[in-house]
């Protein structure tokens, strides 16, 4: 089977890509590098050509409000536009938990215009949306650093190892649609400020975590429920201190 991987050559891509090809199926890792670019429309009919299974994984470059908003519909109008043109079969796209309940946030606007518009098209779709990833705890520190204090949110998450998205994006390609929503998680529910100073910690980081109820998160305040997944979500095998211990990320 042809399975096109949009942002094949990023953090989730490339693992995706890895295990969908270990079982045998052809994968294009589409990237702007590799000539595909969903916002221009460059080479998207070339490398849809024959495919049955899309895979969206590419995220905005920027995260300012009008930058994502554009990113997320012009991209999203372009690649679901040549996916009927090809006749591909099943569209798969990577969320975040929480999308819905954040629309204060000009990112999650974008998500949430991305999803309508998946969900308007016509095309048989499967949307996952995923807790954070582990690999981002030092981006959510640095978005909060003033001086050498790292402001974070007391919130509870439930983040996940990139290993264990990348194993579902791979099983749900390979896998019927949904035709809805699913859920993925990890197995630990913790105060967000808490994580952060463990990874933190691990990297001999000196900056200090300053737990803050009011802190923002992609502009938004978080409350318990913001960033944790609902009834029955898929939970990934990884714990955060495990992979903490192997981890080689600085942040």
């Amino acid at each position: 089977m042809k399975i096109v991987v949009i942002g094949g050559t990023g953090l989730i891509g490339s693992k995706t890509v890895e295990r969908l090809r270990a079982k045998g199926h052809e994968v294009i890792a589409a990237s702007p590098n590799s000539g595909v670019n969903t916002v221009t429309g460059e080479g998207l009919a070339e490398a849809l050509a024959g495919a049955q299974v899309v895979v969206d994984l590419a995220n905005s470059p920027s995260f300012e409000d009008k930058a994502v908003m554009d990113f997320f519909q012009t991209s999203g109008r372009n690649l679901l536009g040549a996916e009927k043109t090809a006749g591909v079969k099943h569209h798969i796209a990577l969320s975040v938990v929480g999308t819905d309940r954040l629309q204060g946030s000009g990112y999650f606007r974008g998500k949430k215009a991305q999803e309508d518009l998946i969900r308007e098209s016509g095309i048989a779709y499967t949307i996952v949306h995923s807790t954070q990833f582990y690999e981002f705890m030092g981006s959510i520190a640095q978005s909060g650093t003033v001086g050498g204090k790292a402001l974070v949110s007391t919130a509870f998450v439930q983040p996940i190892a990139s290993d264990d998205v990348a194993d579902v994006m791979a099983q749900v390609a390979l896998s019927a649609p949904l035709n809805g929503m699913m859920e993925i998680a990890g197995p630990d529910r913790v105060p967000l400020n808490e994580l952060v100073a463990r990874y933190l910690k691990k990297f001999d980081d000196p900056r200090e975590v300053v737990a803050d109820h009011h802190a923002l998160y992609f502009g938004v305040e978080l409350d318990d429920g913001s960033l944790v997944p609902g009834a029955d979500p898929r939970i990934g095998r990884v714990r955060f201190d495990d992979w903490l211990r192997t981890s080689a990320r600085k942040p």
